[in-house]
C-alpha cells in the first residue's frame, strides 16, 4: 500500500534530524527501506520470532525493534540502531510516523475503492451513505465529474501531475476505472459557476500539455448536489468525451451541457441514420465530395452562411463561391444559402460522422 520509496524518504528525513540509522522490514525480515550504507541482514532472522511475540518493542543484537500494525496484524517492523534510551525514543517516533502513514494511505485506498464502486454503480443506496459517513465524506455538497483522457494508456506521470494540481488534503477525488482515463470528482464552492468549472479544465489541459508533454482531452459532466449522483455526472462526462471526439474533434475541452445536437445524434439507432442519409443524399455519401467542395462547405458553415466572408477567407471570387454552391445544390437538392437547407445539410454531415465512428468501433 505504501511504496518503498515513500518509506525510504520518511526514514531518510528522520536520520537527517537524528543521525540514527533506521530500517523498515516486512514481517518475514525482508528489508524494504534502510538508511544504513550496508544492509546488514544478520539480524533478519530475529524478525519472525519478534513478530510472533507479545512484545511491541524489543532490543535485539544492538537494534531496537518496534512493531507497526495494520489493525491487529503486524505490517512492518522498524529497527533503530543503538542501545541507548534516546535511540529507543527515536525508534518509537519512527514507528509512530510509519503508523500514521499507514493509516493515511489505507484511508486514501479505501476512499479510492469507494469512489470507483460509486461511479460504476456497484453500491446500494444505503451502502453509499454508510460508507461515506465512515470515510468522513460529506454527502450533500456540490460536485462535478471530469474525465481526463491522455494519448498514452496507463500514463502514471499524468495521474501524478493531476494529483499535484489538486492536493490530497482537499476534498477532491482522483482515480481511474480503466487504462486511459483519469477521473476527477471535484468539490465545488456555492459560488462556483460553469465558467469556473471550465477554467479548472483549462488548467488541467495546460498543465499536462506543458509538464507531461501529453495531449489530453477533458470532458465535464453536470453539477450534482448529492454524493449518490456522482455516477450520473461521470456518465455524462463519459458521453461528452465520446461525442466530443466524434463531432468536435478540434476541441480539447467539452462539457455535457455544450454537446448540442451531437448528443441527440449520438443516441440515434444506426438504421434510422442510414434511412436519413439515403433520403438526403439519394444514396450518395459526403465522402464522395471532392476536397474543394468539403473545404467550401465547412468554411461556409464557419462563417454563418456569409458568402462574402467565406469567399474572402477562401481567397476566391464571390461568383466562384456562388458557382460551387449552385453545383452542390444541383447534386444534393440542398441550397446552403437557405437556412433550412443548411441546417439539414449540417445535421446530415454529423450523422455521417457518427455512422463512420460506429463502423470503426465495430472493427
Amino acid at each position: 500500500m505504501i511504496s518503498n520509496q515513500i518509506l525510504q524518504n520518511t526514514i531518510d528525513g528522520l536520520k537527517l534530524i537524528t543521525r540514527i540509522d533506521i530500517s523498515v522490514m516486512d514481517p518475514e525480515g525482508k528489508i524494504l527501506a534502510t538508511t544504513e550504507d550496508e544492509k546488514y541482514e544478520e539480524y533478519n532472522s530475529a524478525v519472525p520470532p519478534f513478530v510472533s511475540s507479545q512484545a511491541d518493542s524489543q532490543l535485539v543484537r544492538g537494534y531496537q525493534f518496534f512493531k507497526v500494525y495494520d489493525e491487529h496484524t503486524v505490517e512492518f517492523v522498524i529497527t533503530a540502531k543503538g542501545e541507548a534510551e534516546d535511540v529507543y525514543k527515536i525508534g518509537k517516533i519512527a514507528s509512530f510516523q510509519i503508523q500514521n502513514l499507514l493509516v493515511a494511505y489505507k484511508e486514501r485506498f479505501d476512499k479510492d475503492n469507494f469512489i470507483k464502486n460509486l461511479l460504476l454503480d456497484n453500491l446500494l443506496l444505503v451502502d453509499i451513505y454508510n460508507r461515506a459517513k465512515k470515510l468522513h465524506i460529506e454527502t450533500d455538497v456540490r460536485r462535478v465529474a471530469y474525465i481526463i483522457e491522455t494519448r498514452m494508456e496507463k500514463d502514471n506521470n499524468a495521474l501524478e501531475i493531476v494529483r499535484s494540481i489538486f492536493p490530497s488534503k482537499t476534498k477532491d477525488f482522483i482515480t481511474a476505472v480503466d487504462e486511459k482515463n483519469i477521473i476527477l470528482i471535484k468539490e465545488l464552492q456555492d459560488h462556483d459557476t460553469q465558467e469556473d468549472i471550465e477554467k479548472i479544465a483549462k488548467v488541467i489541459v495546460d498543465t499536462l500539455n506543458s509538464e507531461a508533454m501529453s495531449s489530453v482531452y477533458v470532458a465535464i459532466g453536470t453539477i450534482v448536489n448529492d454524493i449518490k449522483d456522482a455516477s450520473r455526472s461521470y456518465k455524462e462526462a463519459k458521453m461528452a468525451l465520446e461525442v466530443g471526439k466524434i463531432f468536435y474533434s478540434d476541441q480539447y475541452i467539452i462539457g455535457y451541457n455544450n454537446l448540442g445536437i451531437g448528443r441527440l445524434i449520438y443516441q440515434l439507432p444506426l438504421p434510422l441514420c442510414k434511412m436519413f442519409i439515403k433520403e438526403i443524399f439519394h444514396g450518395k455519401s459526403p465522402d464522395e465530395f471532392d476536397d474543394e467542395t468539403l473545404i467550401t462547405i465547412n468554411k461556409f458553415f464557419e462563417n454563418s452562411l456569409n458568402v462574402s466572408e467565406t469567399s474572402r477567407q477562401l481567397y476566391i471570387h464571390r461568383n466562384t463561391l456562388v458557382y460551387r454552391l449552385d453545383k452542390l445544390e444541383k447534386n444534393t437538392g440542398l441550397d446552403l444559402r437557405v437556412f433550412e437547407d443548411a441546417i439539414t445539410f449540417k445535421i446530415a454531415l454529423m450523422v455521417v460522422k457518427y455512422m463512420k465512428h460506429i463502423k470503426q468501433s465495430n472493427y
